[in-house]
């Protein structure tokens, strides 16, 4: 039945799927830091499963496409770990920590124009501020930041806060710990996981052009950050108490953190963007964020402030003010590309001859 499906709509009912579900991933990590699993057992059981999940299929499906491992490509498949697995999950979880699971997905949404700013530093993406696409690129990027700010330097007054009555048992509620929290701390930490994701895929491009085995860079990627986690917990969890499974809530956080949203989201995605494009992913962050917020107030009881609010439409706005102007570009370049594509095959030396590569992930934790 849903083979009949047009491909386009299978990729918007996909990115709806998707989006759902890695909202929920949010409050599921939460609910992890409220039960008390170490965080660091936690990242490593999850990114175990994913390993676990998505290694099969990379092994088949791209024995053709996966060039002989070196040792260039082993200190690269370490950095993409470091920034990509370790950095990026050991910032988030800091930052969810001190804030909440709203502003989580909601700061994430700043992910596509610090992608954007650090490929054009680096000369990976164009920018034209003679066009309308490199102004709204431009514009978009500061209004991301801005809202990100806003987030972190202004809380205000409080716009809406639930029942107090929740549908979850006490042992799944987050009470209201803001006594304890560090905010400015949480979104600082919540900024620094922003720019590692952005870094991470950044430092893709180059890899994926000389390797042009996707799922294969993942699974290395997953591989490495595991490998980095453990050398870790050698030093730090050697209690073996750290490493059981207490209780049923802590084994449906791993559960979900490991299939749904490492394994199942991240295989989503990459046939999202494969078909539909990176733009298409990132097109659909702030229905992530929206669900998140309905969820986080009906389970963890979360309240809302000003500050809150006024940086999340900053940040969506410079989101699709982004997405837009990329839009805008790629049209463009569609239009010109075959002239273009001439010009340079018999004007420019190869040393010239500039390269973009599509971003392996653009969306959501997925590791």
């Amino acid at each position: 039945m849903f083979s009949s499906v047009p491909e386009r709509v299978q990729l918007h009912i996909a990115m709806i799927i998707f989006q759902i579900g890695y909202a929920g991933n949010h409050i599921i990590l939460r609910i992890a830091l409220n039960v008390g699993i170490s965080k660091l057992v936690f990242l490593i059981y999850r990114i175990t499963i994913g390993l676990l999940l998505l290694s099969p299929f990379a092994y088949f499906l791209e024995k053709k496409d996966r060039p002989a491992l070196n040792a260039s490509f082993v200190l690269q498949f370490f950095f993409l770990g470091l920034v990509g697995i370790v950095l990026n999950n050991g910032s988030y979880f800091i930052g969810l920590e001190n804030t909440s699971p709203v502003f989580a997905s909601t700061i994430e949404n700043s992910v596509p124009a610090i992608t954007f700013a650090l490929a054009a530093i680096f000369r990976i993406e164009e920018v034209n501020l003679r066009r309308n696409d490199g102004l709204a690129k431009v514009f978009g990027t500061f209004a991301c930041v801005a809202g990100a700010l806003i987030i972190t330097l202004y809380r205000g007054p409080i716009i809406y806060s639930p029942d107090s009555v929740s549908l979850q048992p006490e042992s799944m509620i987050l009470q209201d710990d803001s006594e304890v929290k560090n905010w400015t701390l949480g979104c600082v930490s919540l900024i620094v996981h922003c720019v590692c994701w952005a870094s991470w895929i950044v430092l893709q491009a180059p890899v994926v052009k000389n390797y042009p085995a996707r799922l294969s860079i993942a699974c290395y990627t997953f591989l490495s950050g595991l490998m980095q986690f453990l050398a870790i917990a050698a030093c730090t969890e050697r209690e073996i108490q750290a490493w059981k499974i207490h209780s049923q809530s802590e084994l449906l956080c791993v559960l979900y953190a490991g299939v749904v949203a490492s394994g199942l989201a991240l295989a989503v995605q990459i046939w999202v963007v494969e078909r539909g494009g990176p733009m298409l992913v990132a097109a659909y962050l702030p229905l992530q964020t929206l669900v998140a917020a309905v969820m986080a107030s009906v389970f963890l009881r979360e309240a809302f402030s000003l500050g809150s609010i006024v940086g999340a439409v900053s940040i969506i706005l410079g989101l699709y003010l982004v997405v837009w102007g990329k839009n805008k570009e790629n049209k463009l370049k569609s239009e010109t590309g075959p002239l273009r594509a001439r010009l340079q095959k018999n004007c420019l030396p190869d040393h010239e001859k500039s390269f973009l590569v599509e971003p392996l992930m653009v969306s959501s934790n997925n590791f």
